[in-house]
This record gives structure tokens, sequence and C-alpha cells, in this order.
């Protein structure tokens, strides 16, 4: 039998809860992963880089994405901690998701290469 020596500064304290509803898994990243995953979220998530917009002008750039849609995936990523509303009420990314701003632009160099830019 083996045991394990629990690390220093290790907390006993049950895993975080799920950031994302419907998650499968308890692993951060799978979380991040399946909430990024879910359908005109990346896009969502793109088209507030530049900054804050409102709900309709959100909508516009994200050609063929529903009010009813939109309204969803903006209460997920609100709950993730992901997107507030601005002092004037525009929709904006929290400074959290401003931080994966390198990784997006990473995504898109990773891209460009993939197509052949």
């Amino acid at each position: 039998m083996t045991v394990r020596k629990k690390r220093a500064g290790a907390s006993s304290a049950s895993p975080p809860a799920r950031i994302a509803d419907g998650a499968k898994s308890n692993r951060p990243v799978m979380q991040l992963l399946d909430l990024l995953g879910r359908r005109w979220t990346l896009r969502i998530f793109w088209e507030l880089r530049s900054g804050p917009r409102g709900f309709r002008e959100l909508r516009a750039l994200c050609d063929g994405l529903s009010p009813s849609t939109l309204s969803t995936r903006l209460k997920e990523l609100k709950k993730a901690g992901l997107v507030e509303n601005n002092p004037d009420g525009d929709l904006a990314m929290t400074k959290l998701a401003r931080d994966a701003e390198p990784l997006m632009m990473a995504l898109v160099d990773w891209a460009n290469k993939w197509g052949g830019s």
C-alpha cells in the first residue's frame, strides 16, 4: 500500500465549485474547455476583446446569433467571471478574461500558420 504525503500548503477542502454549468469534470482546464467549446462562446469572447459592446452591437458582430442564445452565453460567461456589465451597462471582458488575450493572439498566430496565411 502506498501512502501519499500531503503537500505543504495543500488543502483538504473539497474541490472548487464548477465554473461552467453542465461541466463534467472538476479539473479547471476541462471546465474551461467545456465552457469555451459551447457554440458561439469563443466568438462572443473574441468580439469583446476590443472593448465593451452593447447587446445589440455584439449580436450584430456575431452574424446569425439569436438573441436568446446570446443571452444564454452571456449568462454563462458572467457566472464564470469572464464577462461583466461596465458602469455604462455595456458588456465587457473582466480582468480575468483580459488576462487570456495573449493566449487568444497566440491562437490567431497558430490559425494563420494552419490556414496558410
